[in-house]
């Protein structure tokens, strides 16, 4: 199995995450912001990856520290389970439509960092107990973390919880696509011989 674990503690956050990529969608979530936690579920579900995310944030402030942070974990423990990255598809598109919304989510498990985030146009500030700016926050924390290029679009869209809600689904198929193994593949899949 594939499995990464981060602890991270600062003054601000603790947090607990497992992922392991050879999951069958389960998790076990609980960041304190409901909505948010509502998110990285269907990222798991849809991704197919195993996911534990404890975090006992500072959200009386706000809920941007743990959502940052735990874009932070995410993506330090999707790199150590991707180890040398040997085998894998590397790269993952998904388009997911979520009633009048459509997102393109499409990514490059590089080792280079990038985040290019396009929300399609405002969208509520608020979603429950959840900032909508924070999901730009995340999104960057992880494809940091992890070394990914990242791209992520809403084509169109005027529900904010459907616009947000595809985002989530559409990594989650996006990445299990990206780390998937192909048994084509000998050794890492670059002409470089390195990612």
């Amino acid at each position: 199995m594939r499995t990464g674990k981060v602890i991270r503690e600062t003054r601000e956050t603790a947090i607990d995450l497992t992922v392991n990529l050879d999951g069958q969608g389960v998790s076990d979530i609980d960041t304190g912001i409901g909505f948010f936690d509502h998110m990285l579920n269907l990222l798991a579900s849809h991704g197919r990856l195993d996911l534990v995310v404890g975090c006992s944030g500072d959200i009386e402030v706000d809920g941007h520290h743990s959502v940052e942070d735990i874009g932070i974990a995410f993506g330090e423990a999707l790199k150590q389970a991707l180890g040398d990255k040997r085998g894998i598809n590397r790269y993952g598109t998904f388009f997911l439509p979520m009633d009048e919304s459509l997102v393109m989510v499409s990514l490059d498990i590089s080792g280079r960092a990038y985040l290019v985030y396009d929300a399609g146009g405002p969208m509520a500030p608020m979603i429950g107990d959840y900032d909508t700016e924070l999901t730009e926050e995340f999104l960057r924390a992880l494809a940091f973390n992890a070394g990914i290029t990242l791209h992520v679009k809403v084509l169109y869209g005027t529900n904010s919880h459907h616009k947000v809600e595809a985002i989530f689904k559409a990594l989650g198929h996006a990445l299990r696509q990206a780390v998937e193994r192909d048994p084509r593949v000998d050794g890492v899949p670059s002409t470089k011989g390195v990612l």
